[in-house]
């Protein structure tokens, strides 16, 4: 007998976070958030996800790509933000403080 091949994995889009203050965050691309950050101090690559990482002295951003449906390009889908001692920031005071300091 031969066993069936699987078909290609579909993968759900992931959903995009919708808060105030990130609005033209969420939905940019990495050369897009790189024009608003600058270089950032980590980039990776984790199977079809991406993440990427700017620091500050007020804090520090990791934001998430992932490809959506009917596209291959990444685009941030969610932000997450926090002091260097671990403790929560706000994300929009964070990307905020962060697009000053450039």
């Amino acid at each position: 007998t031969t066993v069936p091949r699987p078909g290609p994995i579909q993968r759900p889009s992931a959903q995009l976070q919708m808060i105030p203050g990130l609005e033209g965050i969420i939905g940019a691309d990495a050369l897009q958030l790189g024009r608003v950050f600058g270089t950032p101090r980590l980039d990776v690559i984790e199977d079809d996800a991406r993440k990427l990482q700017w620091t500050g002295t007020a804090c520090i951003l990791d934001i998430y790509l992932y490809p959506q449906t009917g596209s291959s390009k990444p685009i941030a889908t969610y932000a997450d933000a926090r002091r260097g001692d671990g403790r929560e920031v706000d994300r929009a005071a964070c990307v905020a403080a962060l697009r000053k300091g450039r």
